[in-house]
C-alpha cells in the first residue's frame, strides 16, 4: 500500500501521544491488503490447497504469494478459481532459478493464469554464492528481468542473509547485485528478518533501495534471534514502514519459514498485528 497516499491531512503523521504506552495517531498510515507468503503454510497447502486458501481468506488476508507447497505442480486455473471465490489475489509468485532458466514460458503462463504481475526469484543455492558463481548468475538475473518486461511482467529478487555476508568482486553479493543489474528490470523483495539477521541496518537499507523496492517479507525476531510470528518479537516494523524509502511499497507479505504446526494460529497472530499497525 502506498504510504503517502494513505496519510490523512496536509500535516502528515501527527505526533505520538502517550496513553500508558505510545499510541498511533489517527492520521497514521495503515496497511491495506495484507498478504501472506504461502510457503509459511506449505505443509497444509500441499495437502489441501483450496481449503488452505479459504482458511487464509477467513483470517482476513486479501493477498497471497505462491511459493513452495508444490503449487507449481498444481492446476493454476484451479488455484485462480479458489482465489477469486474467496476474494484473494496473487500479485507475485516465487519461481526458482533453474525453472526460470529452463521453463520461462511455462513460468510466464503460470503467472498470468494466477493473476500475478511479478515473478520473484526466491533463493540461490550454495554453488551460486561464490565469487565466480555469483558473477555467472547476475547476467541471467538481468536476462530474466528483460524477458519478463517484454511479457508485461515485473521481476524481483528475494534476499536471505547470505547476500549480505557473502562476498563477490570485492563487495557483498547484495551490493554487486544492485550495482550490476538495472533497477528497472531487477527489483527487490526485501525480507526484513534476514537482512537484520545479517547485520544490516534495515532502515538505512530501505531508504537506499527506495523505488527499487517491490515488497516486504514480514517476519519477527525474538531477542535470541529466532524467527517468530509478527508481534511476538522485537522488530519495530512501524518505524521501518514509515521510512521515506518505504513510501512506494504496496505489498506486505507475512512469512514465517519456521511456523509451528498447525500454522494457521501463527499467521493469525501476524495478521492481527499487521492489521493494528499504524505508521
Amino acid at each position: 500500500m502506498n504510504r503517502r497516499s494513505l496519510l490523512a491531512g496536509a500535516g502528515g503523521v501527527a505526533a505520538l501521544t502517550l496513553a500508558g504506552r505510545f499510541a498511533a495517531p489517527a492520521s497514521a498510515a495503515q496497511i491495506g491488503a495484507i498478504g501472506v507468503q504461502l510457503y509459511t503454510v506449505r505443509d497444509i497447502f500441499e495437502k489441501d490447497p483450496v481449503g488452505t486458501l479459504e482458511q487464509v481468506a477467513r483470517i482476513g488476508y486479501r493477498e497471497v504469494e505462491f511459493g513452495g507447497g508444490g503449487y507449481d505442480r498444481m492446476d493454476p486455473a484451479m488455484l485462480r478459481e479458489a482465489m477469486d471465490r474467496h476474494g484473494l489475489r496473487a500479485p507475485s509468485i516465487h519461481v526458482g532459478y533453474d525453472q526460470l532458466l529452463g521453463q520461462m514460458d511455462q513460468s510466464i503462463a503460470m503467472a498470468r493464469t494466477l493473476g500475478a504481475d511479478t515473478i520473484i526469484l526466491p533463493y540461490m543455492t550454495e554453488e551460486h554464492r561464490t565469487d565466480a558463481g555469483w558473477a555467472a548468475a547476475l547476467p541471467n538475473f538481468a536476462r530474466f528481468g528483460a524477458t519478463l518486461k517484454k511479457a508485461g511482467l515485473g521481476f524481483a529478487y528475494h534476499n536471505h542473509d547470505f547476500e549480505f555476508t557473502g562476498r563477490s568482486g570485492g563487495m557483498s553479493l547484495f551490493d554487486r547485485l544492485l550495482r550490476e543489474t538495472d533497477p528497472e528490470l531487477v527489483r527487490i523483495e526485501l525480507d526484513l528478518f534476514w537482512a537484520i539477521m545479517a547485520g544490516a541496518d534495515a532502515g538505512a537499507l530501505i531508504d537506499r533501495l527506495s523505488t527499487r523496492l517491490y515488497s516486504f517479507h514480514v517476519k519477527d525476531m525474538r531477542a535470541d534471534r529466532s524467527m517468530v510470528a509478527v508481534g511476538d518479537g522485537t522488530i519495530d516494523f512501524a518505524s521501518l514502514f514509515k521510512r521515506p524509502g518505504a513510501a512506494g511499497v504496496r505489498h506486505f507479505f507475512v512469512e514465517n519459514d519456521r511456523a509451528p504446526a498447525p500454522y494457521l494460529p501463527d499467521i493469525t497472530t501476524s495478521f492481527k498485528t499487521m492489521r493494528a499497525l499504524r505508521f
